[in-house]
């Protein structure tokens, strides 16, 4: 019998902002393959995001650092998700 597989945080919140899991097989599915492509997104978006804060950040009005500060923080929290659950799949490959 192989070992139960430990459950992948999905790179997207449910109701009520919980987080939502997966537990696949081993080729995965069709939502595995739905979750790398949106973390493939997210990251692309953050890369964009830090991209446009540098060259925003040194003339930038107080209004649009405000807003560039929340859309920062969404994409910081996207990564974050996504280093969580790609470090917890590495951890079971060793």
């Amino acid at each position: 019998m192989s070992e139960p597989r430990e459950a992948r945080l999905l790179p997207w919140a449910g109701s009520e902002g919980k987080a939502c899991y997966l537990i696949s097989g081993d080729h995965g599915g069709p939502v595995s393959r739905l979750a790398d492509a949106t973390e493939t997104v997210q990251l692309g978006m953050g890369r964009e995001l830090l991209a446009h804060a540098r060259d925003l950040l040194p003339d930038a009005p107080r209004g649009e650092l405000r807003h560039l500060a929340e859309c920062l923080t969404h994409a910081l929290t996207d990564a974050l998700r996504v280093a969580v659950s790609r470090g917890r799949r590495l951890e079971q490959l060793n």
